[in-house]
């Protein structure tokens, strides 16, 4: 009897098979740097809690440096997934672009994070839109299947922000500065007010942002403690 099935339909599959693999192989070549680069990154931005903020520019200007070869790893992922649908990989890269994100964010924030048409300015957030523009990617592509920075991304990236920052606070404290963990307060505080007004519905990113006022609490204390301390102004009096 003659064949009912035809061999070219498998090796039109194994064909399909072998290219997906080949993308997956390219896609964690690249992961594997980002990593590594994202712990050179990290290394650099740890400096803030060991440094006072008036000494910390050149470890910004290393962070930023640093932050600029993620971004050319950023690239070539980009490229390595054109044509290829969005959420068919990107669980492969989700943390680690998370973790790209978070670094400018905690750069910015700190100051060191300046390009064309961004002003670098202590204590400012970055959207999503200027995150997007300084790793020259889209960002909550709708209308098309390509790679870019979700929501939820930011989102995330932004919750261990905050958790940097009540880090941040208590070693603040430990360097002598006590106008920073006011400054943090009102900033996380600002960034509670704004998490309470979504409606969220990833459940990883709904449980990750009950833990923000647990943060908010632990800033509050060092604050409560400065002014008990009467090492901060009273209320009324200029910060």
């Amino acid at each position: 009897m003659a064949n009912m099935v035809d061999p070219k339909i498998f090796e039109s599959l194994q064909a399909k098979i072998d290219e997906d693999q080949h993308v997956r192989d390219d896609i964690r070549t690249i992961l594997q740097s980002l990593e590594r680069q994202g712990r050179s990154v990290q290394s650099i931005l740890s400096r803030a809690h060991s440094t006072p903020a008036a000494h910390l520019q050149p470890a910004l200007d290393a962070a930023k440096e640093a932050i600029a070869e993620e971004v050319t790893s950023i690239g070539k992922l980009s490229e390595a997934t054109v044509g290829s649908p969005y959420y068919k990989y990107n669980g492969l890269w989700m943390r680690d672009v998370q973790n790209v994100v978070f670094a400018i964010l905690f750069c910015g924030w700190l100051g060191g994070m300046g390009e064309e048409g961004i002003v670098a300015e202590p204590g400012k957030l970055l959207t999503i839109e200027e995150v997007g523009q300084i790793l020259n990617v889209p960002v909550n592509l709708k209308d098309q299947d390509a790679f870019h920075i979700t929501i939820e991304e930011y989102l995330q990236s932004l919750i261990t922000l905050i958790e940097e920052l009540a880090r941040l606070a208590i070693n603040s404290v430990t360097l002598g500065d006590y106008q920073r963990p006011l400054h943090i307060s009102h900033f996380v505080k600002d960034l509670h007010a704004g998490f309470q007004i979504l409606n969220l519905k990833n459940d990883s990113l709904r449980r990750r942002s009950d833990s923000i006022k647990y943060n908010v609490k632990k800033i509050e204390d060092i604050v409560y403690d400065l002014s008990l301390r009467n090492l901060v102004p009273k209320a009324g009096g200029a910060l």
